[in-house]
């Protein structure tokens, strides 16, 4: 098991994070969760600040930084602003890490460096209407036409749906394979037959776009296609083991923001002549949250290092995922509970926080899934 120190150039990291999203997130992001705006204007300083492709080479526009690094930052970004954390948490997991690990260099060259840089934004695009969790049944095909593929299909649930340039999009294109037949394919936005649908009113992450994504008859070219004919399967499942680290970051932040706003809510709200936190009541649930956001933290940290040193992972990742998005959802209760009355309306965000904190239970598997891959990884 590894137990990582946190140096230098990891505190700044964090300190910068945690200041941007004070001093960036912070300012209008009631009002961009109320009205589901998308925060471009933020996400654009994201990119100049190196957010969007943080463990990515330099030589592709990257911050070079390790897993830990960024899981630092995604903690800080969510206990602020949850949707501007998942924006970047795809662009960073799922679609840099997947094109820099399996991409050839040309696709590095062309499509890796402005997502890194971040000059544009990306999507990963594997659930389906009736491909969720099982991501064998996809519907979506990619037909081989010889110099190029004709996809058809569906994609939904994408985050930044629209305001991605570049879709890494799972489609079938030897059924009779089944998992084996999948591919991974690059495809741009703009490019006919390519189509982006409705924008989902959701519950919480109401910020980010969350769209479907249709596809009639769109050509790519061959040299799109990500690893050997028939890759895209295990493409899908080694990049979301990733993705499930950022994820639990995600949840860590959303529970350690809630702790922080019910801890300071609790030495100024006064009930029976006293700062509610002097109330034993109020003292459990907050020596409970710190606990749980504590053990939930090694989780996290642990899986970021366990990839970091180029050890098997998974599990790792998945108990992390599994963990912190349960004390994601009761951590924003609990600070809701404190808050009383108050914690009912928008004002003091925990509302919205507890909103946010189910998506984490839900995407990059849900939590029955994240309890068969650690079970199988058990039982190896």
């Amino acid at each position: 098991m590894i137990h990582p120190r946190l140096t230098e150039e990891h505190l700044a990291v964090q300190e910068a994070a945690r200041s941007f999203a004070r001093n960036e997130l912070l300012p209008g992001v009631t009002e961009r969760d109320e009205f589901a705006q998308f925060p471009t204007e933020q996400v654009r300083k994201m990119g100049e600040l190196g957010f969007l492709g943080m463990m990515v080479s330099p030589e592709y526009g990257g911050g070079g930084m390790d897993t830990l690094s960024y899981v630092l930052a995604i903690e800080e970004i969510a206990k602020i602003d949850a949707s501007a954390a998942v924006i970047m948490s795809v662009n960073n997991s799922l679609v840099c890490y997947g094109l820099e690990k399996y991409g050839t260099e040309e696709q590095k060259r062309q499509y890796l460096t402005p997502l890194a840089s971040g000059q544009v934004l990306g999507s990963f695009c594997l659930s389906e209407p009736e491909a969720g969790s099982d991501a064998t049944s996809q519907r979506t095909l990619a037909e081989d036409k010889g110099d190029h593929y004709l996809v058809n299909g569906t994609k939904n649930w994408i985050t930044n749906g629209n305001s991605s340039s570049i879709s890494l999009v799972i489609a079938q294109t030897h059924p009779e394979l089944k998992h084996k037949g999948i591919n991974c394919l690059i495809v741009e936005k703009g490019w006919e037959g390519f189509s982006v649908g409705k924008k989902e009113k959701k519950l919480g992450i109401r910020a980010s776009d969350t769209h479907s994504l249709m596809f009639n008859d769109v050509r790519v070219p061959k040299e799109n296609r990500i690893g050997d004919d028939g890759f895209g399967f295990k493409f899908a499942m080694n990049t979301l083991n990733g993705g499930r680290i950022g994820i639990a970051a995600q949840a860590l932040g959303i529970a350690a923001g809630a702790y922080e706003l019910a801890l300071q809510y609790s030495k100024e709200r006064k009930s029976f002549g006293k700062p509610i936190s002097e109330h034993q009541a109020i003292q459990f649930k907050l020596a409970d949250m710190a606990t749980r956001i504590t053990a939930a933290r090694l989780l996290v940290h642990q899986a970021a290092a366990c990839k970091d040193a180029g050890e098997d992972y998974v599990q790792a990742a998945a108990m992390a995922k599994l963990f912190a998005s349960e004390v994601a959802m009761w951590a924003t209760i609990e600070a809701v509970q404190i808050h009383g009355g108050y914690g009912y309306v928008q004002e003091y965000h925990v509302e919205r926080l507890m909103r946010d904190a189910k998506i984490t239970q839900i995407y990059e598997g849900t939590s029955e899934i994240q309890k068969i891959v650690i079970a199988r990884e058990l039982l190896r």
